[in-house]
């Protein structure tokens, strides 16, 4: 658990603020999104198999990366993307805000977000509220609030896990393409990974003694 994290501040915001908005969503009411990038590392991903005898596999280099800044909609499961192989930015935040608003035109959006400083820059902001869409930033130290953290987990776990794909292309086509057919091809995993139940650390055994 992120050392910082306040439980309190947590627990406020699920009941004040992100719960209502869920609600909203699962009315139809707004198009609500989960907001985060994920850094894909063309390298070993360590997994765990059932095997007799140990298992060797193959790994790139690890110099490149594969960055996906994703949008989850809560309602529907879809992804949307904007992706490159630099660096991700304010630049693509706002590409993806103007890709929401093109696409779900009609309804109010809102976009859940955590405190990156890219996500907070004035220039984000402003997009924003050109397009009339809201934002909604997390507590900081609350990566747990963020349900497309899940979905990044999941994809880790299906593609990469223990895989050796061979060209950086390749690497990047396979994730892709799981993303954008993931609320079709996993429809009943997605189902319970994207609810509106949070883990909260108010009931965890911390260690405080460090080495």
């Amino acid at each position: 658990m992120p050392s910082k994290a306040c439980v309190t501040t947590q627990a406020t915001f699920i009941n004040d603020t992100l719960k209502p908005a869920l609600e909203k969503a699962k009315e139809g009411l707004i198009e609500l999104f989960f907001v985060d990038a994920a850094h894909f590392v063309q390298a070993g991903l360590v997994g765990r198999v059932w095997a007799k005898v140990r298992r060797w596999v193959k790994t790139g280099s690890g110099r490149q990366r594969f960055n996906v800044l994703g949008a989850l909609n809560y309602a529907s499961k879809k992804m949307e993307t904007v992706t490159n192989d630099s660096y991700i930015t304010a630049v693509q935040v706002i590409q993806l805000l103007d890709d929401l608003a093109a696409k779900y035109i009609g309804k109010p959006i809102v976009v859940v977000m955590d405190n990156a400083r890219y996500q907070r820059s004035a220039t984000v902001k402003a997009r924003a509220s050109e397009l009339d869409i809201q934002i909604m930033y997390l507590p900081t130290y609350s990566p747990n609030l963020n349900l497309i953290e899940r979905v990044w987990k999941f994809v880790k776990a299906n593609v990469l896990n223990a895989v050796y794909i061979e060209t950086f292309p390749d690497y990047c086509a396979k994730i892709l393409n799981f993303i954008e057919a993931i609320e079709l091809d996993h429809a009943d995993k997605m189902a319970t990974l994207v609810t509106d139940k949070f883990q909260l650390f108010d009931k965890c055994k911390i260690i405080e003694n460090s080495i």
